[in-house]
C-alpha cells in the first residue's frame, strides 16, 4: 500500500480508530470478531482503511460526502467485477451505523499488490497494455441503467473550478502555459458516441501492480456512464511517455477522445494541487507530476 500521509479532516469528518472498527465487526459481524484490526497506510482522502485478519478489509467513510460512495460501489461492483479483466473489490458485508460511527460501512474482501509510483514504474509497457485492456473491457459492458458518472461530463462543465485553481496556483507553476494547454482542451470535439462506463479515477492510488503486471483495481465510487475519456487520465499520473503509445492502442483512442483525456488529467490535478498542497503530500506530488509531464509533452510536439 502507499505510504500514510497526514491528511487534514474535513469538516464533518469523524475520528476512526481499530478500537471502533473492532466494536463495529464485533456488534454486527460476530463470526468476525475475534480477527485482529489493524489500519492500512493510504494517500486517500475519502475513506480510512483497516486489516480485518489476513482476508478481510473494512471500508469506512471518513466526512459526509464519501457517504454515497458505500451504497454505490455494494451495487455496482458485483454487476462489474465479474465482467473485468483483473481483481476488484468484492464487497462481502455491509455494515450500518453504531458504535458512535454515524454511517454505511463495508467489509470486502483483501486483495493483495501494491501500488505503483509515477516516475517508477517497473515494466511500463506491460502495465499499459493491462490498463488499456482494463479500460476497454470496462467499456464494452452495457451501461444500460448504470448511474451517470460525475466525471463523464463535457470538459466545459469543469472551466470554472480549473480556472480558479490556476488563480491560486499564480507564481507556483507556469500558468501561461497550462491556461493555453487547459484551453486547448476544451476546443477537442465533444463525445460523439454513445455513453460508456468509466472508473472515472484511475490514479496510483486505485492500482494495485503484482510481478510487473496489473493485479486489481480498486474505489469504484466515481464510476459510472458518461463520456469515457476520463479513463485515459491514467496515462499521464502513473505511465511515462514511453508507454503512453501502448496504452493508448489499447484503449483505441482517437485524436479527439485523448485531448479530452489529457485535459481531464490537467483538470484534476490543477484543481488537486492548491486543495492538497499542504495536507496530502502525495497527491500533491502526482499533480506536480501530470502537470509536469503534459507541459514536456506540449513542448515535445
Amino acid at each position: 500500500m502507499a505510504p500514510m500521509n497526514t491528511v487534514e479532516m474535513r469538516e464533518g469528518e469523524v475520528g476512526i480508530d481499530p478500537p471502533l472498527v473492532g466494536r463495529l465487526i464485533a456488534r454486527q459481524f460476530p463470526a468476525w470478531a475475534a480477527l485482529p484490526v489493524r489500519r492500512l497506510d493510504s494517500t486517500g482522502t475519502e475513506n480510512a482503511m483497516f486489516r480485518l485478519g489476513t482476508e478481510l478489509v473494512v471500508r469506512l467513510p471518513r466526512h459526509p460526502g464519501a457517504v454515497a460512495d458505500v451504497a454505490h460501489e455494494q451495487r455496482w461492483l458485483p454487476r462489474l467485477g465479474p465482467l473485468l479483466p483483473v481483481a476488484t473489490p468484492e464487497p462481502l458485508g455491509l455494515g450500518e451505523p453504531d458504535a458512535g460511527f454515524p454511517w454505511p460501512w463495508s467489509v470486502y474482501r483483501w486483495l493483495d499488490g501494491r501500488n505503483p509510483v509515477a516516475g517508477a514504474v517497473a515494466e511500463p509497457e506491460r502495465l499499459a497494455e493491462d490498463l488499456g485492456g482494463f479500460v476497454s473491457r470496462l467499456r464494452r459492458i452495457d451501461p444500460h441503467g448504470g448511474p451517470a458518472a460525475a466525471r463523464g461530463v463535457p470538459l466545459a462543465a469543469r472551466d470554472e473550478p480549473t480556472r480558479a485553481a490556476l488563480a491560486q496556483l499564480t507564481g507556483r507553476i507556469d500558468t501561461a502555459a497550462v491556461t493555453a494547454l487547459w484551453e486547448e482542451a476544451l476546443r477537442a470535439p465533444a463525445h460523439s458516441g454513445p455513453p460508456a462506463w468509466a472508473h472515472a479515477d484511475l490514479s496510483p492510488g486505485n492500482v494495485l501492480v503484482g510481478g510487473g503486471r496489473l493485479s486489481a483495481v480498486i474505489d469504484f465510487g466515481c464510476a459510472g456512464v458518461g463520456d469515457p475519456a476520463v479513463d485515459l487520465i491514467v496515462a499521464w499520473n502513473l505511465l511515462p511517455g514511453t508507454a503512453r503509445d501502448t496504452f493508448r492502442r489499447a484503449v483505441g483512442a482517437g485524436d479527439a477522445e485523448w485531448a479530452r483525456g489529457r485535459g481531464w488529467a490537467l483538470s484534476i490535478s490543477l484543481i488537486q494541487l492548491p486543495y492538497y498542497w499542504h495536507s496530502n503530500p502525495a497527491l500533491a506530488e502526482n499533480s506536480r507530476h501530470v502537470i509536469a509531464e503534459i507541459l514536456a509533452e506540449a513542448g515535445a510536439r
